[in-house]
C-alpha cells in the first residue's frame, strides 16, 4: 500500500511539474493573432486563459488583405477588444509600437487620441516642452484603450544617412548620446504616469546599419561603435528601463557566429554582465527575414532563450504562410528543455524578471482560471 501510494505522489508531482513548466514557457511568448474580436472558443483566448500566453502584440494592417484590419479599427472596437482579451488575465501583456510618425499602429486618422505624433527626429526639432505635451497625450491615448506596453522608444543613434529603416524614416532623436537619452527619458515617464511599459530598442544599436533586418542578413561590423551603447548606459542609470528590445544584426566584434537576438555573449555577456542589466529582454519580431531565413524555428527559440532573452515576439505578420501557434513553440521548447537543451534555471530566471516588470507599474498576478467562459458567448 505504502509503494502505490508513494508510486501515485511520484506520478502527481511530475505531472504538476510538466503543467507548471508549460506555463511558464507560454508566460516568455508575444505572439500576434488575426482579429478585430474575440470569443471564448477564439484560440487565442485558450491560450491566454488555459495556456498561460505571456503577451500579445496588436497590429493595425492586415498583412494579406489590403485595406482590411487585423486587430485594430477604432478606439470603440479596440477598446472591447482589450478588454476582452484581459478577462482571464488581468497581468496579460497588450503592445503595439507606438512611437509616433511612421510607425504608429494607433492613426489619428482612425480616430485614435494616441495617434498623430510625429516621429521621434521631429519632436527633437520641436524641443523636450513639446515633447512631454505629445507623449503625454500618446500616454493617455493608449491608457484608454488598454494597451499596456509600448514597444518604444527608440535609442538607436542617427549615425548613418544611408541607413532607410531607422535615420531615413525619422526615427532617431540625433546623433548624440545625451538628446537621444533626454528624449527617451521624457517618453518613458510619461509612459509611466500611465502606467505603460516601455521597451528601449533595437540593441546593441541600429542606427549605424545599412541594410533592414525585415528583409534578411543585416551586418554592422564595419560601422557599429561602442557610442551607441550609451543611451542604454545612461537610462540604466537612471532607473527608467522596463526592457530593451533586442536587434538582429550581426557583429562581429560582439560574436563572430550569431546576430544581436540569439545571442549569449551580446545579451548575456555584453548587456548583462558588463552593462548590469537584469530586466526583461524582448526580442526584435523572430519572424524577421534576417532570422527567418536563416534559422530554423526550433534553432531560434533554443538560440534566443539561451542567449539571455526572456519574451520571444512572433508577431504573425511578416509571413502569413508561416504563422506560428502557441502550441506549437510551447510543444518546441518544452521538447528543448526535456533534452537538456535549455536548462530549467533559464524559464524560471526569465519567468521572474517578467513578473517583476509587472509590478514594477503595479500590474498583479492573478489566477488566470479565474474567469469561465461561455463555449460560444462573445466575450
Amino acid at each position: 500500500m505504502y509503494r502505490v501510494l508513494l508510486i501515485f505522489c511520484m506520478v502527481a508531482a511530475t505531472t504538476v511539474s510538466a503543467s507548471e513548466i508549460r506555463r511558464k514557457i507560454a508566460n516568455m511568448f508575444m505572439i500576434g493573432f488575426e482579429g478585430e474580436k474575440v470569443t471564448s472558443s477564439s484560440e487565442i483566448v485558450r491560450d491566454i486563459c488555459r495556456e498561460g500566453l505571456g503577451g500579445v502584440i496588436l497590429f493595425d494592417r492586415h498583412p494579406v488583405k489590403r485595406g482590411k484590419a487585423k486587430n485594430i479599427v477604432s478606439p470603440s472596437q479596440l477598446m472591447r477588444l482589450t478588454a476582452s482579451l484581459k478577462k482571464c488575465r488581468r497581468n496579460l501583456l497588450i503592445a503595439v509600437d507606438q512611437e509616433g510618425g511612421v510607425v504608429q499602429r494607433l492613426k489619428k486618422s482612425a480616430g485614435f487620441e494616441a495617434g498623430g505624433i510625429p516621429g521621434a527626429a521631429g519632436v527633437a526639432r520641436r524641443g523636450k516642452r513639446a515633447a512631454a505635451k505629445y507623449y503625454g497625450a500618446m500616454a493617455h491615448g493608449l491608457e484608454k484603450m488598454g494597451i499596456n506596453y509600448n514597444l518604444a522608444p527608440v535609442a538607436d543613434l542617427a549615425l548613418n544617412p544611408d541607413n532607410a529603416v531607422i535615420v531615413g524614416w525619422g526615427r532617431s532623436y540625433g546623433k548624440t548620446p545625451s538628446i537621444v537619452a533626454d528624449f527617451d527619458s521624457i517618453f518613458i515617464r510619461r509612459m509611466h504616469q500611465r502606467g505603460i511599459l516601455t521597451s528601449l530598442k533595437h540593441f546593441p544599436g541600429h542606427g549605424s546599419s545599412r541594410g533592414d533586418t525585415h528583409d534578411g542578413f543585416v551586418d554592422v561590423t564595419d560601422q557599429w561603435t561602442r557610442e551607441e551603447l550609451q543611451p542604454y548606459r545612461k537610462l540604466l542609470r537612471k532607473g527608467l528601463v522596463d526592457s530593451i528590445m533586442v536587434a538582429h544584426l550581426f557583429n562581429r566584434h560582439l560574436d563572430g557566429l550569431y546576430p544581436a537576438s540569439l545571442s549569449r555573449k551580446t545579451v548575456e555577456e555584453l548587456l548583462r554582465k558588463r552593462m548590469g542589466y537584469d530586466g526583461v529582454v524582448i526580442t526584435d519580431d523572430l519572424q524577421m527575414g534576417a532570422i527567418a531565413k536563416r534559422y530554423s524555428l526550433r534553432e531560434t527559440i533554443r538560440l534566443a532563450i539561451n542567449a539571455g532573452d526572456d519574451i520571444l515576439l512572433f508577431g504573425n505578420q511578416l509571413d502569413p504562410k508561416h504563422t506560428v501557434t502557441l502550441r506549437k513553440l510551447v510543444d518546441i521548447t518544452l521538447q528543448l528543455v526535456r533534452n537538456g537543451e535549455i536548462p530549467v534555471s533559464r524559464i524560471n530566471e526569465s519567468n521572474r524578471r517578467i513578473e517583476a516588470m509587472k509590478r514594477r507599474i503595479g500590474i498583479h498576478q492573478t489566477n488566470i482560471h479565474s474567469t469561465i467562459f461561455p463555449t460560444s458567448s462573445a466575450i
